[in-house]
């Protein structure tokens, strides 16, 4: 039988660590480590002057992101699987997600990681409420 493969899911208000998720997806079979970090940008789309955001989550947003990272995990050659949302406020330049997936070769990882974040974009019932410089404030993923 296969050793485990470590899976680490979460929908948190606190900030998010790189290293956190690095060391989360550590396996002895892993050559390959690929690494998503979306962080807040000072605009959307056509959209100039972000602020501020915050990320609110459903309930059941967690149970989702584990669905997703269990069948990411059951990708060939995938030994990691790390994927954590922020909820709460953030400001410009926070980290918003870091996903993380190690597998044996880059190509593995790769694909699984990119598996992961849209999946979780599309999936995961998270939403942003985004406030502009000129007072104005706009809901994204209702």
């Amino acid at each position: 039988m296969s050793e485990p493969q470590p899976i680490v899911v979460d929908v948190r208000d606190r900030p998010l660590s790189v290293d956190e998720a690095l060391a989360a997806v550590q396996h002895p079979r892993a050559g390959a480590v690929a690494l998503f970090v979306g962080t807040v940008r000072e605009h959307d789309g056509e959209r100039e002057g972000v602020t501020r955001l915050t990320y609110s989550a459903h309930p059941e947003a967690s149970a989702q992101l584990e669905r997703i990272a269990q069948s990411v995990s059951r990708e060939d050659e995938v030994h990691g699987v790390y994927a954590v949302h922020r909820v709460g406020d953030l400001a410009v330049g926070d980290l918003a997600v870091v996903c993380a997936v190690s597998a044996e070769h880059r190509a593995e990882a790769f694909a699984a990681a990119r598996r992961l974040i849209e999946e979780l974009k599309a999936q995961v019932p998270i939403w942003k409420h985004q406030a502009f410089s000129d007072g104005e404030a706009q809901w994204v993923g209702l």
